[in-house]
């Protein structure tokens, strides 16, 4: 793995191009790489270049892509082939993400009709390489300045009623199986004051809704602004006195940057949703340190009993890795045994997958694709048994809905509960009802994704 830093041009020149007027980005994997691709988004459309329209290829194509699964590499150069404009020609592209990050200056010497490479802590230069690009000269900046981005980026821009904000990035712990730490940098934290005001002007534009972003988003630590030191939970307090924010939530959370202040917010700030994502990785203890997670079963099971103590109906949330290095039959079902004991209402699941230049990847005792993939296929009947489950469970409620938009069919509409489940309800001819409205629902169909719900009432933004 490159893990390139600093910033290179490439030897040679490309043919001079014409100034892309229209631009795509295709942003991969986790929450932050949708707001980053948000942001990407917003200094192109300071340039003039404007989206372009659904279903035509644009001039200018953003992969912005992630490495946390296997392979990760490959599929961007696959992606990278398909790329046409419909005349046959290959529109200007520019590799971003956690893939640029690691792959460097490799990725233009492997696929020469790459124009621009960008890391994630760089793409506030995305428009200045535009400019090298349009001239012919090929650019990487992988370097990694600490949140010198966020000073550089501009306003926001809403695209919904839910907004994405960025409040620390990067990671410290090192997990044996993961990139993040390499292609994401360490911890760092915004400042109190720029993400209090940032959460203004989200509001003032339009969200009600906004979700608190960072790799461990609850290592977030500042001053507040009579210079007291503050963590996660004292920071949400503060954003829940903006008028007009309805609801806050946060992602993604590690167990060993818990504090008290946080879990006392989710039974005393009103705004702050039932739910919590805390990946835990794996149910047994041994390969819990061969992962290098610091935590064990029972420490993070504490910690849910300390949520529910609070929150009684908190829905959570977590992460799971099967087939570690080295995972025998029986961990794998304290994994299980784990799952039965929390009955999440929704999580994700993956199977292990090596990622050069981590330390799990030379670990004896790889596990075969086969016992994998027969692991992984229990572990998530497990999760879908009790999602569905917490939607039945649900059926009978009545809560608050935040309408995000309009379904597939005429006077449908979409948006989530606040225990983050997707809810549709049909309201044909209702001219009243608008996207970012909170509406009152009862909860009366649970299905495996999904709950229906009928209309009671309706709270104008």
């Amino acid at each position: 793995m490159n893990l390139a830093r600093g910033f290179a041009k490439r030897p040679g020149l490309m043919k001079p191009q014409n100034p892309p007027k229209t631009y795509r980005v295709k942003s991969f994997g986790c929450q932050m790489n949708v707001y980053d691709g948000e942001r990407m988004g917003e200094l192109l459309a300071e340039k003039g270049i404007t989206p372009a329209p659904e279903g035509e290829e644009a001039d200018l194509v953003v992969l912005n892509t992630c490495h946390i699964r296997e392979k990760a590499a490959e599929k961007v150069y696959s992606d990278i082939g398909r790329l046409k404009k419909p005349d046959g020609s290959k529109p200007m592209i520019a590799v971003a993400g956690c893939v640029a990050q690691a792959e460097g200056e490799e990725i233009m010497e492997r696929a020469p009709s790459v124009s621009l490479v960008v890391g994630p802590q760089a793409y506030h230069r995305l428009p200045d390489m535009l400019d090298k690009a349009v001239k012919g000269e090929r650019a990487t900046d992988t370097d990694m300045p600490a949140i010198a981005k966020f000073d550089s980026l501009p306003k926001r821009k809403m695209r919904s009623p839910s907004a994405f904000l960025t409040v620390q990035e990067g990671c410290d712990k090192f997990c044996t199986y993961c990139v993040v730490p390499y292609t994401r940098g360490a911890e760092i934290s915004r400042p109190y004051s720029d993400l209090i005001d940032e959460a203004h002007k989200l509001v003032d534009a339009g969200a009600r809704e906004i979700t608190l972003l960072g790799q461990n988003v609850n290592a977030w630590a500042g001053e507040d602004a009579k210079g007291a030191k503050a963590g996660l939970g004292e920071l949400i307090h503060a954003i829940a006195k903006i008028d007009g924010l309805e609801r806050i939530r946060y992602t993604t959370s590690h167990p060993n940057d818990m504090d008290d202040a946080l879990i006392e917010a989710h039974g005393t700030c009103d705004k702050l949703m039932p739910y919590l994502h805390l990946p835990v990785q794996s149910g047994n203890d041994r390969v819990l340190k061969a992962m290098n997670r610091a935590h064990t079963a029972e420490s993070y099971l504490k910690l849910l009993e300390r949520f529910r103590a609070v929150r009684p109906d908190i829905a959570l949330s977590g992460d799971f890795i099967v087939g570690f290095p080295g995972e025998t039959e029986v961990e794998f079902e304290d994994t299980l045994s784990l799952i039965d004991e929390v009955r999440y209402s929704q999580a994700f699941s993956f199977k292990y997958s090596p990622r050069p230049g981590t330390p799990a990847a030379t670990m004896d005792n790889q596990i075969p694709e086969e016992v994998m993939k027969d692991r992984l296929a229990r572990l998530q009947a497990r999760l879908n048994r009790d999602q569905i489950a917490f939607n039945e469970a649900s059926v009978g409620k009545t809560c608050a809905v935040l309408v995000e938009r309009k379904g597939k069919f005429e006077g449908q509409w979409l948006g989530k509960s606040p225990w983050l489940q997707s809810v549709w309800f049909e309201q044909p001819g209702a001219s009243e009802i608008d996207i970012g409205d909170m509406v009152e629902i009862n909860l009366v169909e649970a299905g495996p994704n999904s709950i229906k719900g009928s209309l009671l009432d309706t709270v104008h933004a």
